[in-house]
């Protein structure tokens, strides 16, 4: 004996989800708009409260200060206010040469404000130049001192930026130096 039960069609009401979600919204804001708060478990850390006056949002409350925000700079930013640059790790000198593997490393180089970094840009600027390779200024203090680098080594980009970080990863103590994908040298 077979037998097979079917329910009725269900019913189906239609009624846009906007609505509903403000329906359910509302009775939730209403609900909550008079429950005292319940510390379940304080863990300490630093209170929030400072935030929520100055929002003025408790009840009871003294309308806040007004905050006083920092200025904002309206013009942009130029080389003068990245200098002085100082790379404390790095030091002019002199070093052996050694090999590595850094494929796509684009070729760049390190120098300072110093009589080594000047000769050796005079002496190496052909080849630079020859391998596009972008220049670190790592230790300089004045804009006069970074114009006088760049007239060494006219062709060349060369931009102030410490470069403890990549001295670090390489292993370079001592610059000026040129590193590209397949070694460091002088």
């Amino acid at each position: 004996m077979n037998t097979t039960f079917t329910s009725p069609s269900p019913l189906v009401f239609r009624v846009p989800l906007a609505s509903l979600a403000l329906g359910a919204l509302a009775s939730l804001s209403c609900s909550f708009a008079h429950a005292e708060l319940i510390v379940v478990d304080d863990r300490g850390g630093t209170s929030t409260l400072a935030y929520y006056r100055s929002l003025n949002l408790l009840p009871d409350e003294q309308p806040a200060k007004a905050m006083t925000l920092p200025p904002v700079r309206i013009t942009a930013y130029s080389e003068a206010d990245m200098l002085p640059v100082k790379s404390p790790s790095l030091n002019p000198g002199s070093f052996e040469s050694r090999t590595h593997n850094a494929a796509g490393l684009r070729p760049v180089f390190l120098v300072g404000d110093d009589e080594l970094s000047r000769e050796w840009l005079q002496r190496r600027g052909d080849v630079l130049r020859d391998l596009k390779a972008v220049g670190w200024v790592v230790n300089v203090q004045r804009m006069a001192a970074l114009a006088e680098l760049r007239a060494l080594g006219v062709g060349l980009e060369m931009v102030p930026a410490a470069a403890d970080d990549l001295a670090q990863r390489l292993g370079i103590e001592h610059y000026p130096v040129l590193v590209t994908s397949t070694g460091i040298e002088q």
